[in-house]
């Protein structure tokens, strides 16, 4: 029986111990990041938001910080959990998949986090806080960069070993996309505040990013700030997605609106613009 030339490029493939090179194909997702739900109106605007999202998109990716729970008194934390059910329903209704990030805001209220599980809220709407997943050719690994170690935002230990063991697993040229709600990298401080500070940055970003260090990271999303940022550093593009919110449903932020990007990756392109 004739052989086709792609089943002859996988035998002398896997005879060479190596594989093909991996190229994303051509896609669009929209990022939205800290939503930060925390009435009927905001969830109304988010609701339009999502309304208006093109359908050219495969799905939709969050950046985190989606309803205000952290800030809850003890009694009221149904009302955000309800508001939690009100999102998915709204993401539901997009018919696009849809992958969630947790942010600090997400957490439940500090009077209740004593011996209990800080994202249980999260976690019973949407699932684990981190994850990846493969879509057209490219992985993407949604991180849990609000967990506490020494009073900061870090990543720890255990999540720290999943991502250790995702990327042993994962070929060098696959292209990986990265979603932490904290950054990796921003300079928020100094342009506010002409100050650097490592209190708006997960603790252990450096060493998260250097496991990347062989493998064919493409870009980070990050949320947090609610400013808009391009840093590009060591062939890594980092994109800190503004706010769905703005300033806290008050405006514009220090010069970025309200908004939500739009990504297209095609090959070894990202192009992406930030939609006001």
């Amino acid at each position: 029986m004739k052989k086709t030339p792609h089943i002859i490029i996988l035998l002398l493939s896997i005879l060479l111990g190596s594989s093909p090179a991996v190229k994303a194909q051509q896609f669009k997702f929209a990022f939205l990041t800290d939503l930060h739900i925390h009435s009927d109106s905001t969830l109304h605007q988010v609701a339009q938001r999502l309304q208006k999202l093109p359908k050219s998109i495969d799905f939709v990716l969050s950046g985190g910080d989606n309803v205000d729970i952290d800030n809850l008194k003890p009694a009221d934390v149904p009302q955000g959990e309800k508001r939690l059910a009100q999102l998915k329903d709204l993401l539901d209704k997009t018919n696009k998949p849809y992958h969630m990030a947790i942010g600090n805001h997400d957490r439940l209220p500090s009077s209740l986090r004593h011996g209990k599980n800080d994202f249980q809220a999260f976690e019973k709407t949407f699932g684990n806080t981190y994850y990846s997943f493969t879509h057209k050719g490219c992985t993407f690994i949604v991180l849990n960069s609000v967990e506490v170690e020494n009073n900061q935002y870090s990543v720890k230990s255990e999540q720290l070993n999943w991502l250790k063991d995702l990327l042993s697993k994962t070929p060098q040229e696959q292209p990986i996309v990265v979603v932490s709600h904290v950054p990796f990298l921003s300079v928020y401080y100094p342009v506010l505040e002409g100050r650097y500070t490592g209190a708006d940055t997960f603790q252990n970003q450096k060493q998260v990013f250097d496991l990347f260090e062989n493998h064919n990271l493409k870009l980070v999303l990050q949320g947090h700030m609610h400013l808009y940022e391009e840093i590009k550093v060591k062939g890594v593009q980092f994109i800190t997605a503004g706010a769905v919110s703005g300033n806290w449903w008050h405006g514009v932020f220090h010069g970025t609106a309200p908004g939500h990007l739009e990504v297209e990756l095609s090959k070894d392109n990202v192009k992406w613009e930030y939609i006001q």
